[in-house]
């Protein structure tokens, strides 16, 4: 009696996960289909999950702060970047919103002129030439910029933003508060 129980659970079991299995192929297959025209679509579009984070560094390579927040209008249109500058693990971090248009993008790792702030692991010696980059604003190209990483840039998002001003500049601009 306990085994033909065990053998028609065995059997129901099976029935089940080929089910399951046959209607995973096929849904994935008709995805895999309708996401090669989406993705072709949208080449060179980035992730605003992956912004949000983001390092801003000045033109003189310092790291001023990171990008707290995306501010869109109803349309979906991006108008404003929050950076978050100072402060240590989110406390007492200055909130400063600048306009969407005012920050650049780089597809290449921040260029490093000096051993001195160089990255750890960087075998570029001082000085040296590397490869220029593109940098954008949007999706519109700008001005060359340089970087000593040889590294393949991401399609989905940049490397880090970049916004002429110091960190205490920032400071001193009016806080970003969201309203309640």
């Amino acid at each position: 009696m306990v085994m033909k129980t065990v053998i028609a659970g065995l059997a129901g079991s099976l029935l089940l996960a080929s089910a399951a299995f046959a209607a995973e192929t096929s849904t994935s297959t008709t995805a895999a289909k309708a996401g090669d025209t989406t993705a072709a679509s949208y080449q060179g579009d980035w992730r605003a999950s992956k912004l949000v984070g983001l390092k801003v560094y000045n033109e003189a390579n310092e790291n001023v702060g990171s990008i707290n927040d995306l501010l869109t209008d109803k349309s979906g249109n991006i108008k404003a970047v929050v950076i978050g500058v100072g402060g240590f693990l989110g406390m007492g971090e200055h909130l400063v919103a600048v306009a969407f248009d005012k920050v650049k993008f780089s597809d290449q790792p921040v260029a490093y002129t000096g051993a001195s702030n160089a990255p750890a692991g960087s075998t570029a010696p001082a000085g040296t030439s590397p490869p220029s980059s593109t940098t954008t604003t949007g999706s519109t190209a700008t001005s060359p910029s340089t970087s000593t990483a040889s590294s393949k840039p991401n399609p989905w998002y940049p490397d880090h933003a970049m916004f002429n001003a110091s960190k205490d500049e920032l400071k001193a601009m009016p806080e970003f508060k969201y309203s309640e």
